[in-house]
């Protein structure tokens, strides 16, 4: 008897990357084939393409905020569906080749999400050094291992290690406590059933530019006591002044409150794309939002109304 199809992920890579280890902290990411690609949207071209099952990629970070790329990619193309999110605390190394000295170090090596969070200890400690922009941390490393030109890299100790690389400080971080939010993203479906500790994201497409076109995304979700957690707004790329919102809200599109604005979302907005309703890995329920339960009694008076019966 045959037996179930192995599962393959694929990831922002190379080897070694924070998105790697996000990956790995899923238990069904031991079962499966795990394949590094070398940019955003390839991983996730690669499950629209069906070539994987899902994709890990960075979403936004605690220091720099949003990562544009993977915003960019969810809210054009074929429609893909988040299935859960990781939090990933994030620690700097900067590593070099073996017999390089801290004093040695002219140019180093990063992704520019990771040398900005770094800049405070690179104007600290090596205020001389060149600073090169890299695919990824990871790839960095590896350019590091291979390439003479490049005299050090800002990495994960798992790509130190990946690329035996020595590590010259370890930490380096300008915050001590950062954290990356990774997706998990796969082909669209149904969402996962509701935990009461979850995040809804979609993409808003405003109809046209307008005095008070932001206003009108967020009242849909204020008037119902649906709290976001974060939005940002995104060129579409048309023209200028034509933009869209990328939205993450508390709550799972099954609660009342999170339909009914999806709802008027929908009214106010050219389009929206739903992106997924996923366990929050912090497991925080919604502080202020309100029972589903007068939602679910307002639609019942309604439907009462319509029949003909006002009681």
């Amino acid at each position: 008897m045959p037996g179930t199809p192995t599962a393959r992920y694929a990831y922002f890579g190379p080897e070694g990357t924070f998105t790697e280890q996000a990956l790995r902290t899923l238990p069904a990411a031991g079962r499966a084939v795990l394949e590094p690609l070398p940019t955003i949207t390839a991983a996730l071209d690669a499950v629209r393409a069906g070539d994987a099952d899902a994709a890990m990629v960075p979403i936004e970070n605690s220091v720099e905020g949003a990562v544009s790329t993977t915003l960019d990619a969810l809210a054009t193309g074929d429609p893909l569906m988040v299935l859960r999110e990781v939090l990933l605390p994030v620690r700097f190394v900067l590593c070099a080749r073996s017999g390089t000295a801290l004093a040695d170090v002219r140019t180093v090596a990063s992704h520019p999400h990771a040398l900005a969070q770094c800049r405070g200890w690179m104007s600290a400690t090596l205020p001389q050094a060149d600073v090169v922009p890299a695919a990824s941390t990871a790839a960095a490393a590896q350019a590091v291992a291979q390439d003479a030109a490049f005299d050090a890299a800002i990495s994960s100790p798992l790509a130190a290690d990946r690329y035996a690389l020595e590590v010259l400080a370890d930490g380096i971080g300008d915050v001590r406590d950062a954290v990356t939010r990774f997706v998990l993203v796969g082909r669209p479906g149904g969402a996962p059933l509701p935990t009461g500790h979850d995040r809804t994201t979609v993409v808003a497409y405003i109809a046209d530019d307008h005095p008070g076109a932001l206003l009108e995304v967020l009242t849909e979700f204020a008037v119902r006591g649906v709290n976001l957690t974060r939005i940002e707004s995104r060129p579409t790329g048309e023209r200028l002044g034509r933009y869209c919102f990328s939205i993450d809200a508390e709550g799972h599109v099954d609660d009342a409150r999170v339909g009914e604005a999806l709802m008027g979302l929908r009214r106010v907005c050219a389009d929206v794309r739903f992106l997924g309703s996923y366990p929050r890995a912090d497991a925080a329920r919604p502080g202020t939002a309100p029972d589903d339960a007068g939602f679910r009694d307002a639609q019942a008076w309604l439907a009462r109304v319509r029949e003909g019966r006002t009681t």
